[in-house]
């Protein structure tokens, strides 16, 4: 018998047929996908609420388009862990349902076994905003797993210092001593500054004139903006107008609390950061970037198995 001879048989044109239309049901009859959305308009207006809040003005239209979308996304990831059955495995979900059942005052006298199925069968988990938060936060790391981000290479580390060499410039720093003047005695300011310079006090010395300052009294290595936090923003800029160098005194300088005398131990100006200075900052900047473009494609992939409705 030929090999086309064995062809012939009805029984082998069947299933031939059936394989056919089976692959052809799928090519022009494919399966509806699942649909997010489109979010209710209490929802949209919640969302608009919570951004004035924040920000103290109601979004624009193009901000909010991305927010709304942005809560479509959280829709989706969370429907895609529901499907994949990851609130079955995950404790978080498992104590927060059972936080849930003792608050509600259901299920009484059963165990907490018993309390977290009848959750489940009462369908809790899909209204409960942390437990949202939560598979959104494992859907996205199941994400990020299947789509890991490269970590920086040396040439993109030191790209990113050149473009970034001004933001990153190291601020002056100050070592001081002062005498702090509170608002009483503010008067006596004069009288005391010409005895330290007459006698020619140093500065701790001259701090036994001193009122009390909770901070301290010695100051090193200060930033402005560290300086700022103990004495007010007031403080440094007045320091600063008074063009301090290393060994004098100057003021009194005005702060927020009063006068100070203040002796220039050292100062380190501005300058820029050395590469060393800033690599681990410049490495976390470009893995968080990193990590969020490989978060964004992969959301941006994900959408393709989902009928978003806006």
């Amino acid at each position: 018998m030929t090999f086309f001879a064995r062809l012939n048989r009805p029984w082998l044109h069947f299933i031939v047929l059936g394989i056919v239309l089976f692959y052809l049901q799928g090519v022009l009859l494919p399966e509806p996908k699942p649909v997010v959305g489109p979010l209710s308009e209490s929802r949209a207006d919640a969302l608009r609420q919570q951004w004035f809040a924040s920000v103290g003005q109601l979004p624009t239209p193009e901000q909010q388009t991305r927010m709304l979308e942005a809560e479509l996304d959280r829709d989706m990831l969370f429907q895609r862990a529901i499907d994949l059955d990851l609130h079955l495995y995950d404790t978080v979900v498992y104590q927060r349902l059972l936080l849930n059942m003792r608050f509600l005052q259901m299920s009484e006298g059963k165990t907490d076994q018993e309390r977290y199925e009848a959750a489940l069968e009462m369908r809790l988990h899909l209204g409960d905003e942390v437990i949202k938060r939560r598979m959104i936060q494992v859907m996205e790391q199941l994400l990020l797993a299947a789509n890991p981000p490269s970590p920086p290479t040396e040439s993109e580390i030191i790209a990113e210092f050149d473009q970034r060499v001004e933001e990153l410039r190291r601020p002056e720093r100050y070592s001081i001593e002062h005498i702090y003047f509170n608002r009483e005695r503010e008067a006596e300011a004069d009288a005391v500054i010409t005895k330290i310079n007459e006698q020619k006090l140093t500065p701790s010395q001259a701090r036994e004139l001193s009122s009390p300052f909770l901070p301290g009294y010695q100051f090193t290595g200060q930033s402005p903006d560290q300086l700022a936090r103990h004495f007010g923003a007031s403080f440094v800029e007045n320091l600063q107008k008074t063009d301090p160098k290393p060994g004098h005194w100057v003021g009194p300088v005005r702060s927020t609390y009063g006068l100070h005398y203040v002796w220039i131990s050292a100062l380190e100006p501005s300058r820029e950061a050395t590469l060393d200075e800033v690599r681990l900052q410049l490495q976390r900047d470009l893995e968080s970037r990193a990590k969020q473009t490989a978060l964004r494609e992969s959301v941006t992939a994900t959408r393709e198995n989902y009928e978003i409705r806006r």
